[in-house]
């Protein structure tokens, strides 16, 4: 789906139960409720997909406003006092440049205080919002590739392809600390969540069963093994076939017709399911 502006993911999923008439609805990753772009949203047996899709690599469109720099890494939170004032040095753009550069690779993120992390029990933006303190370890995180795409002081765009788990707000927030200044996110687009793309999202209000798409296609990015009918069967309740197939990570049983029967590991030549789709009994 291509979510809109000012609507939380969780909108957007009761968005779906009404238009669909099932309460088995969920997502695969949140967009907070200023950013816009793919929401992945599965129905019925397919919402057991989710970890599969949450752990994909995702490429957003970003604008980050530099010199000033808030409560929540964002255009929701409060401005925070600065040393230097916004406009007192503009950075060069061959320095924003750089500046991003340095963001790609590996390297540890501190996640926003105003973040859904657990923290004590409760989520760590509860914390923030009573003024408790809040410590959040640092996290790994992967950039894969980032550019800029335009740069008018104070306002500079960029993409950027992440790892599961990174946080946009956090990396305008440090790209401002790296060019001697502060600055946050003021907007966001997520453009594809691993093989996904945006151009294959339709809108809110297109939402209906024919809108609906089969599993195996939120999937293209496991290796796929093919089993026979009297195999799907098997899977179908849960037990493990032996294919002599060998691999890693989550593997996709599809049945002949090409339907996605299950998701699992093969171990020692067997196929172990974790997820089965056409469940029977």
């Amino acid at each position: 789906m291509d979510k809109p502006a000012g609507l939380t993911s969780h909108d957007v999923v009761a968005r779906v139960r009404r238009a669909l008439g099932t309460r088995s609805v969920g997502h695969t990753g949140t967009l907070d409720p200023f950013a816009t772009g793919l929401l992945v949203v599965l129905v019925g047996r397919a919402t057991r997909l989710a970890r599969y899709i949450e752990r994909q690599e995702k490429t957003y469109d970003a604008t980050a406003r530099l010199g000033v720099a808030t409560t929540t890494d964002d255009l929701t939170g409060e401005p925070l006092p600065s040393e230097r004032p916004p406009g007192s040095r503009v950075p060069p753009r061959e320095e924003v440049e750089a500046a991003l550069s340095a963001l790609q690779g590996a390297s540890r993120q501190r996640p926003p205080v105003y973040s859904a992390k657990h923290v004590g029990g409760e989520r760590s933006y509860a914390r923030a919002r009573r003024g408790d303190p809040v410590a959040l370890a640092d996290v790994d995180i992967v950039v894969r590739q980032v550019e800029l795409l335009e740069y008018a002081y104070p306002d500079l765009r960029f993409r950027a392809t992440v790892s599961a788990g990174t946080y946009l707000r956090a990396l305008a927030r440090d790209l401002g600390e790296r060019l001697g200044s502060a600055a946050h996110l003021r907007a966001l687009r997520r453009e594809a969540i691993g093989a996904l793309s945006l151009s294959d999202a339709v809108a809110l209000d297109e939402v209906d069963r024919g809108a609906l798409r089969p599993p195996l296609e939120v999937l293209g990015h496991l290796f796929r093994v093919e089993v026979s009918d009297a195999e799907a069967e098997q899977l179908a309740v849960g037990k493990a076939v032996a294919l002599g197939a060998h691999g890693q990570g989550p593997v996709a049983a599809t049945a002949p017709d090409g339907r996605l029967v299950a998701v699992g590991e093969l171990r020692d030549g067997a196929f172990q399911p974790e997820v089965v789709l056409e469940a029977r009994g």
